[in-house]
C-alpha cells in the first residue's frame, strides 16, 4: 500500500512578497520518488493564529482519521506556534502513529531518544527566533514613534484625490446643499473629519469634537 504523505506549507499574512509554492516545489520534489499518494494542504495565516490556519486544522484532522502516514513540512516553524504547542502535536501524531519530516532539519527524527531531543530544541529555538523578531519589531516602532514619524495607514484627507473631492463637495455642505452625513458618505469619512474641514474653511479655532452637541448637529445638517 503506497505511503499517503502530506505536504504542509504556511506563509503569514505579513509575508506579502512569499508564495506557498516557494515551499511547496521543494517538498513536492523531495518525495518524488516516493511510492506515494500526495496531498498538499497551505495556509496563509500566522503561526499563532490557529483560527485562520484552516488547512493545518484539517490535517490534523485528517490524520486523527487515519488518513495520513506522515506529514512533510519546510520547517517545523511553519507548523508549531510554540514548545507546548510542538510536543503536544507530536504526541498526538504518535498516537495516530503518524511520522512528522522537517525539509530544512533532515536530522530530526522522532523515532530515537536524540531525534526527539533535536525535535524539542529545534521547536524551542524558532519560538525564541520569533520572540526575539517580535521584540525587534516592537522596538523599532517605539523608536519611529519617539522620532515623530506617523505609524499604520496615512489619513485619508492626506489623499491628493480627497482635497480634489473636498473642493468640490466642501462650498455644497458650506451653502447646506448637501448635508454633513452625505458628504461623509461620498468622501468615506467620518462626519467629525467634514466638521473639522468646515472649521478650517471657515477661519475657525474649534475642537471638532464640540460640535457633536445636538445643537451643532441642528445647525449642521
Amino acid at each position: 500500500m503506497a505511503t499517503r504523505i502530506a505536504l504542509y506549507a504556511r506563509v503569514s499574512t505579513a509575508d506579502k512578497d512569499q508564495d506557498p509554492d516557494t515551499q511547496l516545489l521543494a517538498l513536492r520534489q523531495w518525495v518524488h520518488d516516493a511510492d506515494a499518494v500526495v496531498t498538499e494542504w497551505v495556509d496563509r495565516a500566522s503561526a499563532t493564529d490557529l483560527a485562520r490556519r484552516t488547512a493545518w486544522r484539517g490535517l490534523l484532522d485528517a490524520c486523527r482519521k487515519k488518513q495520513v502516514d506522515q506529514v512533510v513540512v519546510w520547517r517545523l516553524d511553519r507548523a508549531f506556534r510554540s514548545v507546548l504547542d510542538a510536543a503536544h502535536t507530536l504526541e498526538r501524531l504518535r498516537a495516530w502513529k503518524v511520522d512528522l519530516k522537517s525539509y530544512q532539519e533532515p536530522w530530526l527524527d522522532t523515532s530515537s531518544p536524540f531525534g526527539e531531543a533535536m525535535f524539542h530544541i529545534t521547536a524551542a529555538y524558532a519560538q525564541l527566533e520569533r520572540s526575539i523578531l517580535s521584540e525587534r519589531v516592537k522596538a523599532g516602532m517605539a523608536r519611529a514613534r519617539a522620532q515623530g514619524a506617523r505609524l499604520g495607514r496615512r489619513p485619508r484627507t492626506d489623499e491628493p484625490r480627497f482635497g480634489r473631492e473636498w473642493a468640490v463637495v466642501g462650498p455644497q455642505v458650506a451653502a447646506g446643499t448637501l448635508s454633513q452625513r452625505a458628504a461623509a458618505r461620498r468622501l468615506q469619512c467620518g462626519e467629525t473629519t467634514i466638521r473639522r474641514l468646515l472649521a478650517i474653511q471657515r477661519g475657525q479655532d474649534q475642537d471638532p469634537e464640540e460640535s457633536d452637541t445636538p445643537q451643532a448637529q441642528q445647525g449642521g445638517v
